[in-house]
């Protein structure tokens, strides 16, 4: 049962921005899982869940261990290294990258995990990401852009 309910917390905070342990268990109750605030809590410290910043100032749990930290800051690197320039058509982005940088930067965007992307193609120096809808690729854009300007 622990295993099914922290495997199911893991989706949860995929799907959705859960910002406090009560909104995580509501969630936990509505998919069947009966649990108590000391469950919850210890599922937390136990998946390593850790809260980041969201773009409207809050901030949502996400999975992330310190292996994880040092990884980010090198694809977030490629990112910015490899990035040239981005724009969509309908829900299909485009970034266009330094020549042979197409897959680095696909793997960085890949490993953001951000759920709009349901898959991408890269070539030599184009990176092509489907993306959910036309609204979610808009703020795809915006997302990585603030990643590539800082």
């Amino acid at each position: 049962m622990k295993t099914k309910r922290q495997t199911k917390i893991l989706e949860l905070i995929q799907k959705h921005d859960i910002e406090t342990q009560e909104e995580l268990s509501a969630y936990l109750t509505r998919e069947g899982f009966q649990v108590t605030q000391a469950t919850v809590s210890r599922d937390i410290r136990e998946l390593k869940l850790t809260k980041i910043a969201m773009d409207n100032g809050r901030q949502r749990y996400a999975v992330l261990s310190d292996a994880d930290t040092g990884m980010a800051e090198k694809l977030v690197r490629v990112l910015r290294e490899g990035f040239v320039s981005m724009d969509y058509a309908g829900n299909i982005l485009v970034i266009k990258t330094v020549s042979g940088m197409a897959s680095a930067v696909g793997a960085a965007v890949d490993a953001i995990k951000l759920s709009e992307i349901i898959g991408s193609i890269a070539g030599d120096d184009t990176l092509m990401c489907v993306i959910r809808t036309e609204e979610d690729a808009v703020n795809i854009m915006n997302k990585l852009r603030k990643i590539v300007e800082k």
